[in-house]
């Protein structure tokens, strides 16, 4: 897959979609009410972003976190997962998707993970477009899982702590063959990572919107999309009055 830019659009965006709670609190009903409607809205938005030419898709869909959830909130969660898994997989499989899950899957219910892999090893040479979900994902969990990898290997490598690099690190994180998100969007107001991606988003351009995630939309994603074009990445250099980078 190219990862060049295509025309200012983002190559990766990434989305903490939040909200559902709020949304279906603010119209009486029940939080669960508000996961189907941002199961909807991710659907759609999978389908924007494919249409508009963005070559990498990632969804926080569960956090380390939301284990501290209501149980019944979670076990709810888990069975969303699970029907859209089962329901959704060969669809994107026949639009040439390429499904991908990152986090820590020791927790999760094995039919779940099986479900996970089917689909990861049906679509895992589709080219036109990458779905990543994030399921039990933590960016602290990332970094650990990546230092405890080269921690491992450093012996058979010989590697010393001394000569681990920025690479080393790279390579062993979440998705070492995927750029790093241009973009990251979170709905509903909060403006925080919640421990989402801490490594990958270094330079990744940041997006705060008000809109509770089932009501994004086709028009709120390009909005998302036009804030993002009209920014001048620098990665910590500086512009200058010619507009050059130096």
């Amino acid at each position: 897959m190219s990862h060049e830019n295509k025309q200012g659009l983002p190559k990766h965006i990434a989305i903490i979609m939040d909200g559902n709670g709020r949304w279906a609190t603010k119209r009486f009903m029940p939080r669960i009410a508000g996961h189907k409607a941002g199961l909807q809205a991710a659907k759609s938005t999978i389908k924007h972003c494919i249409a508009r030419g963005v070559e990498v898709l990632t969804l926080f869909a569960f956090s380390s976190e939301n284990w501290r959830r209501p149980a019944n909130e979670v076990g709810f969660l888990m069975d969303l997962f699970l029907n859209t898994l089962e329901n959704e997989t060969q669809r994107f499989h026949e639009q040439s998707v390429r499904v991908k899950f990152i986090g820590d899957r020791i927790r999760l219910d094995p039919r779940i993970i099986r479900k996970m892999q089917e689909a990861e090893e049906l679509t895992k040479d589709n080219q036109k477009f990458v779905l990543m979900i994030a399921i039990d994902y933590g960016g602290q969990w990332d970094i650990q899982q990546a230092m405890q990898k080269i921690l491992a290997t450093a012996v058979r490598d010989g590697v010393i702590a001394g000569e681990v690099t920025k690479q080393h690190i790279e390579q062993a994180l979440a998705f070492p063959e995927l750029p790093a998100p241009d973009l990251l969007i979170r709905t509903s107001g909060e403006k925080r990572l919640s421990n989402f991606m801490l490594w990958q988003l270094a330079y990744s351009e940041l997006y705060f919107t008000d809109i509770l995630w089932p009501d994004f939309n086709e028009a709120a994603l390009d909005a998302a999309i036009f804030d993002y074009m009209q920014r001048d990445r620098r990665y910590g250099e500086v512009a200058t009055t010619t507009g050059r980078v130096d």
